[in-house]
C-alpha cells in the first residue's frame, strides 16, 4: 500500500473517510478543508491508497516555525494494522523534510484512546491552552451553540 499526497480529486474520498471516523464538524467543511490543504504550499494530505480506495488520511502543514498534523483517518476495515503509525511517521517525515523541528496536533480532550495513541509514538503534552474564534459570526454561534 502506497501513502502519497493527495489530490483535489480525493476530496470526496477524504471526506467520506473524516466523517466515518467521527472526525468533522458542523463548523467545518471538511471538503473544503481538504482543498486548501492540498492546494497551499505549506500543507499537503497524505494518503494511504489500497486498491484505488482512500484508506488513510493525515493533513499535514505548517507555518514556518511548527508542523501541524490534523485528520488523521483510518478506514474501519485498515485499523489495527500500524497504518495511523505509518502516516504519522509520514507526516512527520514531510514536516523534517521542510527544515521544521516540531510537530504538534491537537486532539478533542474527551478522546482519551486517541491521546494514548499519539503517546505511544512519543508524543507528550505541551502544556499550552488551545483558544479559537471563528471571523464568521455565524460558524461562531454554531460553535458555541454546540457546546
Amino acid at each position: 500500500m502506497q501513502i502519497l499526497p493527495l489530490s483535489l480529486d480525493h476530496a470526496d474520498a477524504a471526506a467520506r473517510l473524516w466523517s466515518e471516523s467521527g472526525l468533522t464538524r458542523p463548523w467545518n467543511d471538511p471538503r473544503t478543508d481538504f482543498r486548501m490543504a492540498v492546494s497551499g504550499p505549506a500543507s499537503a494530505v497524505l494518503g494511504a491508497v489500497a486498491d484505488g480506495d482512500v484508506v488513510g488520511t493525515v493533513m499535514v502543514g505548517h507555518e514556518g516555525h511548527r508542523g501541524w498534523m490534523y485528520y488523521l483517518a483510518v478506514a474501519p476495515s485498515h485499523r489495527g494494522s500500524g497504518l495511523g503509525r505509518r502516516l504519522v511517521t509520514e507526516a512527520e517525515r514531510w514536516v523534517e523534510a521542510r527544515g521544521i523541528p516540531k510537530v504538534m496536533l491537537m486532539i478533542r480532550a474527551e478522546n482519551e484512546a486517541v491521546a494514548r495513541f499519539y503517546e505511544r509514538l512519543g508524543y507528550v503534552d505541551q502544556g499550552v491552552q488551545v483558544l479559537g474564534r471563528f471571523l464568521d459570526e455565524d460558524l461562531q454561534r454554531l460553535r458555541e451553540d454546540a457546546g
